[in-house]
Formats: C-alpha cells, sequence, structure tokens
C-alpha cells in the first residue's frame, strides 16, 4: 500500500485566523477568563438562537454543573443511555446521583421515550438524552414525556451544535444543554465546553460556581477598580480561558460550511456502503437533521478488532464510539450489569468502527476510505464463509 497516503482519523481546520486572534490573546492582560470568552459565548448564543451561553473547560464540567444546579444529587436517579461516551455517566455520579442506564434506539443508538420509560422510578430525577454521532434526539417527544414526570432534560450535545431537526436546536427544548470543544469536535479549542440555557439565573449561578463559587473574576477584579470578592457556595475550577476561547471565535462563522462538507462526504459514504454486504449504516433518518459528527458503520461483531486493525495497517485512520458503558468494568462492579441487560446497546458497542469524517477530507480520500473498507469487510466476510464451509 506505499501508493496510498496516511488518512487520519481527524484533522483539524485551525489556521491563520485562529492563530491570529490567539496571538492577540496573549498581547493582552488577561489570559484567563475575560472579554474572549465573554465574545465567544455572545457569538455561540447568536449561532443557537439567543439562549444564554458559558462557557467552561470541558463537556463534562459542563453536564456536572446542570445536574447541580438543577439541585440533583444524593439519592436521585439520572436516566443516561448505554451508547454514549463515560463522560455522561461519569457526571453523574461526581453530582452524587446514581445514573440509570436505558437500552437505545438500534438503527440510531439514541435514546427514546420507548427506551426510557421503563427505566423511571420515584427516585428519577432527570434524563441525559445524548445526540449521538450530530444526531438529534426526538426532543419534542423526550421533553413532552419528561415534563408530564416532572424530570429535568439535560442534553449532551457534545457531537451536536449544528444540527436542526425542524424547530429543535440543541438548548431549545431541554433544560440545559452541554457542548464540547474537545480535540476532535467540530469546533475545537484542545478542551473546553459550553453550558446553553434559556435561564438567565441558571447562567449566573453556572458562571459563579464555575469560578469556584467566586462572586467576581480576575477580569473584574484585576482589569477594573478593585472589587473584593466572597464565596457562597462551593463551586469548581471549570472555567475556560481567554486564549482557548481565541481559538473558537473564528470557528464559530464556519460551522455550517465544515458541516455542509461533512453532509457531502457522508452522504457518499452512505451511498457506497449501501452495496456492501457486512456494512450496516447508523440511520440518521433526514440527512438534514445531523452535524454528521461521526460516520459510524456497524460490521460483524467476531471480525470488528480485527478489521480494525487491517484498516490501520492500511492508513486509515479508525476508532470505536463507543462500548456499551454499563459494561465497561467500573460500571460493572458497581451496579452488577451483566452481557444481555440492554442489547441494543450492546450490539452497536461491539460492531461499530467509525471512519475519517471531517472538513479537510479530499474526495480522493474518501474514495481511498471507502476501498479500504470495503476490501476489509468483503474479505472478512469471505475467509468467514470458507471457514464456514469446512
Amino acid at each position: 500500500m506505499a501508493d496510498r497516503q496516511r488518512i487520519e482519523f481527524y484533522r483539524h481546520s485551525l489556521g491563520d485566523a485562529e492563530k491570529a486572534r490567539v496571538l492577540a490573546a496573549l498581547d493582552g492582560m488577561i489570559l484567563t477568563t475575560g472579554d474572549a470568552v465573554a465574545e465567544a459565548e455572545r457569538a455561540l448564543a447568536d449561532y443557537l438562537g439567543g439562549p444564554e451561553v458559558v462557557c467552561v473547560d470541558s463537556c463534562t464540567a459542563a453536564l456536572h454543573l446542570a445536574l447541580l444546579t438543577n439541585n440533583i444529587g444524593p439519592g436521585d436517579e439520572v436516566i443516561v443511555p448505554a451508547m454514549t461516551f463515560v463522560a455522561t455517566a461519569n457526571a453523574v455520579l461526581m453530582a452524587g446521583a446514581t445514573p440509570v442506564f436505558a437500552d437505545v434506539e438500534p438503527d440510531t443508538g439514541l435514546l427514546t421515550v420507548e427506551t426510557i420509560a421503563p427505566r423511571v422510578t420515584p427516585r428519577t430525577k432527570a434524563i441525559i438524552p445524548v445526540h449521538l454521532y450530530g444526531l438529534l434526539c426526538d426532543m419534542e417527544a423526550l421533553s413532552a414525556f419528561a415534563a408530564a414526570r416532572n424530570l429535568v432534560v439535560i442534553e449532551d450535545s457534545a457531537h451536536c451544535v449544528e444540527a436542526r431537526r425542524g424547530r429543535v436546536r440543541p438548548g431549545s427544548h431541554g433544560r440545559c444543554a452541554c457542548l464540547s470543544f474537545y480535540a476532535t469536535k467540530n469546533i475545537t479549542c484542545g478542551e473546553g465546553g459550553a453550558l446553553v440555557t434559556r435561564d438567565p439565573a441558571l447562567a449566573r449561578r453556572v458562571r459563579r460556581l464555575s469560578l469556584h463559587g467566586m462572586t467576581t473574576s480576575a477580569a473584574e477584579r484585576y482589569a477594573k477598580r478593585y472589587r473584593h470578592w466572597d464565596v457562597g457556595e462551593l463551586g469548581w475550577k471549570y472555567n475556560l480561558d481567554n486564549i482557548r476561547a481565541s481559538l473558537l471565535l473564528p470557528q464559530v462563522g464556519k460551522m455550517d460550511s465544515h458541516c455542509a462538507r461533512r453532509r457531502k462526504i457522508a452522504a457518499r459514504y452512505d451511498e457506497a456502503f449501501a452495496a456492501v454486504d457486512g456494512i450496516d449504516v447508523m440511520n440518521v433518518r433526514n440527512p438534514a437533521w445531523s452535524a454528521r459528527h461521526l460516520y459510524t458503520v456497524c460490521v460483524n461483531a467476531a471480525g470488528r478488532d480485527d478489521m480494525l486493525v487491517d484498516l490501520q495497517e492500511q492508513g486509515i485512520g479508525v476508532a470505536v464510539n463507543y462500548r456499551a458503558v454499563h459494561l465497561l468494568q467500573y460500571f460493572r462492579r458497581l451496579f452488577g450489569f451483566r452481557r444481555g441487560d440492554l442489547p441494543a446497546a450492546e450490539s452497536i458497542g461491539d460492531r461499530t468502527i467509525s471512519l475519517p469524517l471531517y472538513s479537510k477530507l479530499t474526495d480522493e480520500q474518501v474514495e481511498q476510505v471507502i476501498q479500504a473498507t470495503t476490501d476489509t469487510v468483503f474479505g472478512y466476510e469471505r475467509r468467514s464463509a470458507v471457514a464456514l464451509a469446512r
């Protein structure tokens, strides 16, 4: 395969505009939370249609603060999908509450009213739907279900800033939505996140709690007339700094064009893999509903790990998003889960392979990914058929 180029699983789109903003931040007096953070928050709020946005240092921090500011803690249960990144469940434990894992829709990996309903108990306080791979959950149905039972809805939107589903957007229906700006996300500053809410009072409390519970920030104390600060309640060190916020700012205006490119690539993948036996493509219902953050296919579980290695050896970067959380060692020990408890999530976790999907991919690279994936799956299926025939 010497004639083939290596294709990374992910490559960011940061360039000269982001570098210039960071250099400007370095020339300023305040490197921690200050004007650049406020500017990034306003830009994101405008993009999302006007909610309150508080930038923090990770989506996990945003989830934790969302739970705390909605008074969720010890004795409470929070329903989370078994098919998600571990941070969704970890944040519930960090708040002192208990994550209750629900199964997911087999062809999308999303929570639905039908998968949530059997998990509700008198101790259930909240639901955390995850907009997996960039596809929005049916927030109208979930919100109606939650409202009828007085449950808080906190959206894990780590994969989903750009998506729209009719009038639904991240943060439009849930009490809070939590965003991620991690290194491999569609909009990135290496490490970072944000909490989105339509409640100004909740946003103010989140802002305080992200700064140890202090009543004034460093910028407010030192860039202007000095003001004494106090601490009204216990907080955490979760604030985002001006340097990373500066990386975010130029990207906000490019999110839609980058998303359009990812949708075009995903459409080509869909077309190519539809005719390949042994590859099942995750359902996005309507391509316009998804931010297309990840492109995930499902293959034969028995050969999935071998296929991962084969693709890597051909120069194709791949990942697994995700193994079913309830079967990870820590959660097995904590809650006693066994294989078979949540079969749809387990099937996705056993079979999934995520392929490269980012705006910098060229058409030639997309075709290389398609060819390598098709050859790998076909080769495995052919070897399996021969083995069974013996």
